[in-house]
C-alpha cells in the first residue's frame, strides 16, 4: 500500500521526492472554505441587525428580511453552519496543508501513502459539503460545535483516524530524520487527542438515518460536551497551529526558535492542563461546584503553558523587526501570535468565576472566541498560505501590495469585532445583573438589553465585512498567482541516508553537583530537560505518554460524576417528556433554538428575579443531549412552560414582531404549514427507551397515537384562545408542547409542597 520512489544509490543515500500535490490540494480547499466561511459569518452577523434596519428604512434594506424570514437561513440555522466552516472547513483544511508539507520535510521522507493522502482529502471535503447541506435543512445533534448526525460522525473517524492517522504515523515511521521537531510533537497530540474526543463525545443511539440522542443526559453530557468544545479548541485550534507556527514562523524569519526548552515544558503542561479546563464553561449552572471550580483552577493554570508558547513565538522574531516592516508574511504571523497570547490571557481571566458570573452568557464570550479563530488561527493560515503558495506553485506571489491591504483590512477588522463583542458582552451583563433602588430589576424587558446592542451589533457586522474584503482581496492575490504557475511544475529529488537499524543514545547530562543529596542530583538533571531527547527519537512512546497524559486528566475530571449518584440528585416529580413533546423538541434542537436561548436559570439574584427558582441537575436526567446553551440573544426558557397561553406562542413564533418590538429573532412561520412526520414521533421513544428512559410498554407501542391526541388537545385549546383552526398535525404545535412543559415539573412540585 505504501508509496515510495526511494531508491539505494552510492554512498547508501536513498533518493526521493515530496507530494506537494496534496499540500497544493488542500491549500486550495483552505482558501475556498475559508471565504465561503467567512461570508456566512457576514450574514448572520447582518442577521442581528436586520430586523431593525429592513424596518426603519424598508426601500433600501428590505431585502434583509430574507435574513430572517426564509427557512434555511434563520440565525438558527446558519450560526452552526457558520461555526463548523470556519473551524473544520477552513482552519481544519489550513492544518492538514501545514501537517502534509512541513511533516514530508520534517521526516525527510514522502507521505506513507499517497492513496491515503487523497482518500484523506476527499474525504474530508466529503464530510464538509455534508454539514452544508445537513445543517441548514435542520438535520442537526444540537450539540455545539458537534452537530454533524451520526453518519457523519462515523465518516469523520474513518477519515481521521483510518486516512489521516494512519497516513502520519506510517510517515514518522519510514521517516530518515531520527529526531522528531518540536512541529511534530504537536502534530502527535493533536490526532490522538481530536480522536479520543471525537469517539467519546459523539457516542449516540440512532433515531432513524438522519436522527440520533447522545447517549449522555443532562449535567452529565453537559460535562461531556465541554470536555469535548473546549479541547477542540485546545486541540484543533492550537496544538496543530503550535506546530504550525514551530514550522513556519522560524522559516518565515530565517531565525532559529527561541527556546528548546521553553518548547518542551509549554509542550507537555498545555497537553496535560488542558483538558482539564472545561468545566469552566459551566460555572453557576447544575454542574456540582467541585467539577467547576476544578476546571477554573487548571484554566488558571494554562495562562503560563499558553503564554510559554507566544513567548516562543514572539521572540523567535528577535532581530527581524526591520524585515516584519516590509514582509507581510511576518505581520500576519506577528499578529497572529500576537492574538494567541491576548485569548489565552481572556481565557483564563473568563474562568474565574467573579468574572464569569457576569461574561457568561453574553457577546463576551463570542468576542473572545473570534479573537482566537480569526485572529490567532485566521492570521496565521493567512501568514503561511502567502509563505507557501510561491512555494508550492512555483512562480512569485502576483501582489505585494494586494497582500499589505489584505493584512490590513483582516486587522482592522478583526479588532472591531473583538472590541465591539467585548463591549457589548459587559453592556448586556451590567444590564442583566442591574436593580433599582427599591430593588426591583432596572431592565424587566429582556428586549431592552437586545436594542441597546444594534450599534455594537452594526460595528461587528464592519468588522466582519472587512475581514471578509480582506479575505477576498487575498483570494484574488493567491489566483493570480496561480494563473502564472509553470505548465509542468519541477519535481525536486532529495537525498538522505535511511535510519540505521541500531543506534546509540549520546550519553546524558550528568550532574557535576558534589556534597549533595542523591534528589538533588537528580533534579539538576531533570531540570536540564536531557532525558526528552531520548523521547524526540522515539514516537510510539511519546504517544503513548500523550494518550497518558490526556487519558488521566480525563479520567479523573469526568468519571466521578457518573460514579457518585449525589451528583445528579433525584426529583420525583420530573417525568420524561410525552412523545409529542419529544419531538417537538427535535423541532427546537432543528431550528438551533439553543443558539440564542439558554435553559439553565443560574444561583444568581437577577437571574432567578427575571426567570424563576434556578435549575436543579436533577430536572435533566431525560434530556439528551442537553440544552441550556452559551448565549442569551433571546431570554432564558427554563421555566417558560405556562407562562403564556398556546396562542401566544404561535403568533410568536409565526412574526415575533408583532408581540415584542424590536425582537431580532426570525420567523418561522414554516412550522405552522409542516406536518408532524407521525413515524419519527415513534423512533425517537424507541431511542429514547434504548437509553434508559422509563417508557411503559404501552406508552412505546401507542406513541403515536399519544402524540396525536395531544396534539389534538392543543389545537382544540388553540381554538379556544382565539388562535388558528387548522393547525393539528403542525409542527408548531409539537414545539408549542414542548416549551409549555418546560420547567412544569419543577412548579409541580413547589405547589405539592416539595423542595
Amino acid at each position: 500500500m505504501a508509496t515510495s520512489d526511494a531508491e539505494m544509490v552510492a554512498g547508501g543515500l536513498e533518493t526521493f521526492t515530496y507530494d506537494d500535490a496534496i499540500v497544493r490540494k488542500f491549500a486550495l480547499a483552505t482558501y475556498v472554505w475559508g471565504v465561503v466561511g467567512l461570508l456566512v459569518g457576514v450574514l448572520i452577523a447582518l442577521q442581528l441587525v436586520a430586523p431593525a434596519m429592513a424596518e426603519k428604512w424598508p426601500g433600501a434594506f428590505g431585502w434583509m428580511k430574507l435574513l430572517f424570514q426564509v427557512e434555511w437561513l434563520t440565525f438558527g440555522r446558519l450560526r452552526p453552519l457558520h461555526t463548523n466552516a470556519a473551524i473544520f472547513a477552513f482552519a481544519g483544511n489550513g492544518v492538514f496543508t501545514a501537517i502534509y508539507y512541513s511533516t514530508q520535510r520534517l521526516c525527510k521522507a514522502r507521505m506513507f501513502s499517497d492513496v491515503l493522502s487523497n482518500l484523506h482529502f476527499w474525504g474530508w471535503q466529503l464530510i464538509i459539503v455534508c454539514a452544508a447541506l445537513t445543517i441548514p435543512l435542520g438535520i442537526t445533534t444540537g450539540k455545539e460545535y458537534a452537530e454533524l448526525e451520526w453518519p457523519i460522525d462515523l465518516l469523520i473517524a474513518v477519515v481521521w483516524v483510518g486516512f489521516f492517522g494512519v497516513n502520519f504515523f506510517g510517515t514518522l515511521a519510514r521517516r530518515r530524520e531520527r529526531h522528531l521537531y518540536v512541529a511534530l510533537w504537536f502534530y502527535i497530540a493533536t490526532i490522538v487527542t481530536v480522536a479520543v474526543l471525537h469517539v467519546f463525545n459523539s457516542l449516540e443511539v440512532p433515531a432513524g438515518w438522519l436522527k440520533s440522542y447522545s447517549v449522555y443526559a443532562g449535567v452529565q453530557d453537559a460535562l461531556v460536551q465541554w470536555w469535548y468544545g473546549h479541547n477542540a479548541v485546545a486541540f484543533f485550534l492550537t496544538t496543530p497551529f503550535l506546530g504550525l507556527m514551530y514550522y513556519f514562523l522560524p522559516k518565515a524569519a530565517e531565525r532559529p526558535v527561541f527556546s528548546y526548552r521553553l518548547s518542551i515544558l509549554h509542550f507537555w503542561s498545555l497537553v496535560f492542563v488542558y483538558i482539564w479546563a472545561g468545566p469552566h464553561h459551566l460555572h453557576y449552572t447544575s454542574l456540582p461546584g467541585w467539577a467547576s471550580t476544578l476546571g477554573m483552577t487548571f484554566s488558571l493554570m494554562l495562562w503560563m503553558p499558553s503564554w510559554g508558547g507566544m513567548i516562543n513565538g514572539l521572540f523567535t522574531l528577535r532581530g527581524t523587526w526591520d524585515k516584519i516592516t516590509t514582509d507581510p508574511v511576518l505581520k500576519f504571523f506577528l499578529v497572529g501570535v500576537t492574538f494567541y497570547g491576548m485569548s489565552t490571557f481572556e481565557g483564563p481571566l473568563l474562568s474565574v468565576k467573579a468574572v464569569n458570573s457576569l461574561s457568561h452568557y453574553t457577546d463576551w464570550t463570542i468576542g473572545h472566541v473570534h479573537g482566537g479563530t480569526l485572529g490567532w488561527n485566521g492570521m496565521m493560515i493567512f501568514g503561511m498560505l502567502y509563505w507557501l503558495w510561491p512555494r508550492i506553485y512555483q512562480t512569485p506571489l502576483a501582489s505585494k501590495k494586494l497582500a499589505e491591504w489584505h493584512f490590513w483590512l483582516a486587522t482592522i477588522g478583526i479588532f472591531m469585532y473583538w472590541i465591539s463583542m467585548q463591549w457589548a458582552g459587559i453592556t448586556q451583563g451590567l444590564m442583566w445583573r442591574g436593580f433599582t433602588d427599591a430593588g426591583a430589576l432596572a431592565y424587566p424587558d429582556f428586549v431592552e438589553t437586545v436594542t441597546k446592542l444594534m450599534p455594537l451589533y452594526a460595528i461587528r457586522a464592519v468588522g466582519g465585512g472587512l475581514f471578509f474584503l480582506g479575505a477576498l482581496l487575498g483570494g484574488v492575490n493567491l489566483l493570480g498567482t496561480w494563473v502564472r504557475r509553470p505548465k509542468q511544475y519541477e519535481v525536486i529529488e532529495h537525498q538522505a541516508p535511511p535510519l540505521a537499524r541500531k543506534y546509540t543514545d549520546p550519553e546524558l547530562y550528568h550532574s557535576p553537583v558534589e556534597n549533595t543529596l542523591e534528589v538533588g542530583r537528580k533534579l539538576d538533571e531533570m531540570t536540564q530537560l536531557e532525558w526528552h531527547r531520548k523521547w524526540e527519537h522515539l514516537p510510539v512512546r511519546f504517544t503513548v505518554w500523550v494518550l497518558i497524559s490526556v487519558g488521566v486528566a480525563s479520567i479523573f475530571s469526568l468519571v466521578p460524576m457518573f460514579v457518585i449518584r449525589s451528583n445528579v440528585p433525584t426529583i420525583e416529580s420530573i417525568k420524561p417528556y410525552s412523545p409529542l413533546e419529544l419531538y417537538g423538541r427535535q423541532v427546537y434542537i432543528a431550528e438551533g433554538c439553543y443558539n440564542c436561548h439558554s435553559q439553565m436559570i443560574r444561583p444568581l439574584w437577577a437571574e432567578t428575579e427575571r426567570y424563576g427558582p434556578y435549575s436543579q441537575s436533577g430536572e435533566f436526567v431525560y434530556d439528551h443531549p442537553f440544552q441550556w446553551g452559551s448565549r442569551r440573544i433571546g431570554p432564558d426558557l427554563a421555566r417558560v412552560g405556562g407562562k403564556y397561553n398556546h396562542d401566544w406562542h404561535v403568533r410568536h413564533l409565526e412574526d415575533p414582531r408583532i408581540l415584542i418590538a424590536g425582537s431580532i429573532m426570525p420567523a418561522y412561520k414554516h412550522l405552522l404549514n409542516q406536518d408532524i412526520p407521525w413515524p419519527q414521533v415513534r423512533r425517537n421513544v424507541d431511542a429514547m427507551v434504548l437509553l434508559g428512559v422509563p417508557y411503559s410498554d404501552d406508552e412505546r407501542a401507542s406513541a403515536i397515537e399519544l402524540a396525536k391526541a395531544q396534539a389534538t388537545r392543543i389545537s382544540g385549546e388553540l381554538i379556544e384562545q382565539g388562535g388558528y383552526e387548522d393547525l393539528d398535525g403542525k409542527k408548531i404545535l409539537a414545539l408549542v408542547a414542548y416549551l409549555q412543559r418546560l420547567g412544569v415539573d419543577i412548579k409541580n412540585l413547589a405547589v405539592e409542597g416539595g423542595e
